[in-house]
Protein backbone atom coordinates (compact mmCIF):
# COMPACT_ATOMS: atom_id res chain seq x y z
CA UNK A 1 0.00 0.00 0.00
CA UNK A 2 1.21 3.13 -0.45
CA UNK A 3 0.24 6.55 0.93
CA UNK A 4 -0.24 9.92 -1.02
CA UNK A 5 1.35 13.21 1.04
CA UNK A 6 0.24 16.21 -0.54
CA UNK A 7 2.18 19.39 0.92
CA UNK A 8 2.24 17.53 4.41
CA UNK A 9 -1.37 16.41 4.93
CA UNK A 10 -2.28 13.00 4.42
CA UNK A 11 -6.03 14.06 2.85
CA UNK A 12 -6.71 16.68 0.44
CA UNK A 13 -9.25 18.89 2.48
CA UNK A 14 -9.70 21.08 -0.60
CA UNK A 15 -12.01 18.02 -2.10
CA UNK A 16 -15.29 20.34 -3.60
CA UNK A 17 -17.01 17.40 -4.26
CA UNK A 18 -18.17 17.13 -0.07
CA UNK A 19 -21.08 19.66 0.64
CA UNK A 20 -20.82 21.55 4.11
CA UNK A 21 -23.81 21.48 6.15
CA UNK A 22 -24.83 25.02 7.11
CA UNK A 23 -23.07 26.94 9.99
CA UNK A 24 -26.15 27.39 12.50
CA UNK A 25 -24.27 29.20 16.19
CA UNK A 26 -25.33 27.77 18.92
CA UNK A 27 -27.22 30.01 21.31
CA UNK A 28 -26.82 28.70 24.73
CA UNK A 29 -30.11 28.32 26.42
CA UNK A 30 -30.37 30.70 28.91
CA UNK A 31 -29.07 33.78 26.85
CA UNK A 32 -32.55 34.62 26.18
CA UNK A 33 -34.70 33.42 29.33
CA UNK A 34 -35.19 36.06 32.08
CA UNK A 35 -34.64 34.55 35.67
CA UNK A 36 -36.01 35.14 38.58
CA UNK A 37 -32.90 37.29 40.40
CA UNK A 38 -31.84 35.97 43.91
CA UNK A 39 -29.10 37.64 46.20
CA UNK A 40 -27.98 35.76 49.03
CA UNK A 41 -26.45 38.71 50.56
CA UNK A 42 -29.80 40.54 50.35
CA UNK A 43 -30.66 42.59 53.25
CA UNK A 44 -34.04 43.31 54.99
CA UNK A 45 -35.34 46.81 54.88
CA UNK A 46 -36.99 46.03 58.28
CA UNK A 47 -36.41 43.02 60.52
CA UNK A 48 -38.22 39.73 59.69
CA UNK A 49 -40.31 38.24 61.62
CA UNK A 50 -39.93 35.00 62.04
CA UNK A 51 -43.22 34.08 63.08
CA UNK A 52 -44.11 34.58 59.28
CA UNK A 53 -41.93 32.13 58.21
CA UNK A 54 -43.59 29.31 59.94
CA UNK A 55 -46.86 28.44 58.78
CA UNK A 56 -49.99 28.88 61.58
CA UNK A 57 -51.51 25.08 61.40
CA UNK A 58 -47.57 23.28 62.45
CA UNK A 59 -46.95 20.89 64.77
CA UNK A 60 -44.40 22.95 66.14
CA UNK A 61 -47.21 25.83 67.17
CA UNK A 62 -49.72 23.41 68.69
CA UNK A 63 -46.73 22.14 70.63
CA UNK A 64 -45.66 25.57 71.70
CA UNK A 65 -49.69 26.48 72.91
CA UNK A 66 -49.85 23.32 74.66
CA UNK A 67 -46.38 24.07 76.85
CA UNK A 68 -47.47 27.66 77.53
CA UNK A 69 -51.44 27.05 78.61
CA UNK A 70 -51.88 23.61 79.35
CA UNK A 71 -48.80 21.97 80.98
CA UNK A 72 -48.44 22.28 84.92
CA UNK A 73 -44.26 22.95 84.64
CA UNK A 74 -43.92 23.58 88.49
CA UNK A 75 -42.15 20.17 88.85
CA UNK A 76 -39.26 21.94 86.29
CA UNK A 77 -39.45 25.06 87.74
CA UNK A 78 -39.30 24.11 91.48
CA UNK A 79 -35.92 22.56 90.42
CA UNK A 80 -34.25 26.03 90.01
CA UNK A 81 -33.08 27.21 93.41
CA UNK A 82 -29.62 28.59 93.18
CA UNK A 83 -28.75 31.52 91.38
CA UNK A 84 -25.61 31.23 90.92
CA UNK A 85 -23.95 31.10 87.38
CA UNK A 86 -24.82 32.06 84.35
CA UNK A 87 -28.47 31.90 83.79
CA UNK A 88 -29.94 28.92 82.11
CA UNK A 89 -32.57 28.96 78.67
CA UNK A 90 -35.65 29.54 79.65
CA UNK A 91 -37.60 26.09 80.82
CA UNK A 92 -39.99 26.56 78.66
CA UNK A 93 -38.41 27.21 75.50
CA UNK A 94 -36.40 24.22 76.42
CA UNK A 95 -38.79 22.46 76.90
CA UNK A 96 -40.76 23.21 73.60
CA UNK A 97 -37.33 22.54 71.65
CA UNK A 98 -37.49 18.58 73.69
CA UNK A 99 -41.25 17.86 73.17
CA UNK A 100 -41.40 19.27 69.57
CA UNK A 101 -37.85 16.71 68.47
CA UNK A 102 -39.19 13.73 69.89
CA UNK A 103 -42.13 14.22 67.97
CA UNK A 104 -40.53 13.85 65.00
CA UNK A 105 -38.25 12.04 65.42
CA UNK A 106 -34.89 13.86 66.68
CA UNK A 107 -33.32 12.46 69.51
CA UNK A 108 -29.58 13.51 69.41
CA UNK A 109 -28.79 16.84 71.59
CA UNK A 110 -26.05 17.13 68.90
CA UNK A 111 -28.99 17.16 65.89
CA UNK A 112 -31.32 19.27 67.79
CA UNK A 113 -28.95 21.90 68.16
CA UNK A 114 -27.82 21.70 64.22
CA UNK A 115 -31.52 22.21 63.51
CA UNK A 116 -31.90 24.97 65.91
CA UNK A 117 -29.53 27.24 62.93
CA UNK A 118 -30.77 24.93 59.70
CA UNK A 119 -34.75 24.51 60.66
CA UNK A 120 -37.50 27.03 60.51
CA UNK A 121 -39.78 25.05 62.61
CA UNK A 122 -36.81 24.53 65.73
CA UNK A 123 -35.58 28.36 65.01
CA UNK A 124 -39.19 29.58 65.56
CA UNK A 125 -39.65 27.49 68.66
CA UNK A 126 -36.18 29.24 69.88
CA UNK A 127 -37.21 32.47 69.20
CA UNK A 128 -33.98 32.17 66.84
CA UNK A 129 -31.47 31.03 69.64
CA UNK A 130 -29.67 28.10 69.44
CA UNK A 131 -29.13 26.69 72.64
CA UNK A 132 -26.07 24.58 72.39
CA UNK A 133 -25.88 20.01 72.71
CA UNK A 134 -24.20 20.85 76.41
CA UNK A 135 -27.19 22.48 77.73
CA UNK A 136 -30.03 20.43 75.83
CA UNK A 137 -28.59 17.22 77.15
CA UNK A 138 -28.00 18.83 80.46
CA UNK A 139 -31.66 19.57 80.44
CA UNK A 140 -33.27 16.57 79.42
CA UNK A 141 -30.80 14.71 82.37
CA UNK A 142 -31.78 16.84 84.69
CA UNK A 143 -35.79 16.65 84.11
CA UNK A 144 -35.92 13.34 83.01
CA UNK A 145 -38.67 11.92 85.06
CA UNK A 146 -40.78 15.53 84.49
CA UNK A 147 -40.13 15.04 80.72
CA UNK A 148 -41.69 11.41 80.78
CA UNK A 149 -45.02 12.73 82.14
CA UNK A 150 -45.24 15.69 80.49
CA UNK A 151 -44.45 13.69 76.65
CA UNK A 152 -47.51 11.55 78.02
CA UNK A 153 -49.61 14.90 78.85
CA UNK A 154 -48.64 15.94 75.31
CA UNK A 155 -49.22 13.01 73.77
CA UNK A 156 -52.98 12.71 75.23
CA UNK A 157 -53.87 16.36 74.67
CA UNK A 158 -52.78 15.22 70.74
CA UNK A 159 -55.25 12.61 71.05
CA UNK A 160 -57.62 14.73 71.85
CA UNK A 161 -57.41 17.30 69.52
CA UNK A 162 -57.17 14.31 66.88
CA UNK A 163 -53.15 14.84 65.69
CA UNK A 164 -52.53 11.10 66.54
CA UNK A 165 -54.24 7.78 66.94
CA UNK A 166 -53.60 6.58 70.38
CA UNK A 167 -53.95 2.70 70.90
CA UNK A 168 -54.86 -0.61 68.22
Amino acid sequence: MTCDVINNQLFDATDNNLEKPPVNPKVPAGITKTFRSYDTSQMFLLPPSIDDWLPDDHSARFISEVVEELLDLDGIYSSYIEASGAPPYDPKMMLKLVLYSYSIGVTSSREMERRCYVDVAFRWICANVAPDHRSISRFRRRHLDTLGDLFLQVLRLCGQAGLIKLGP
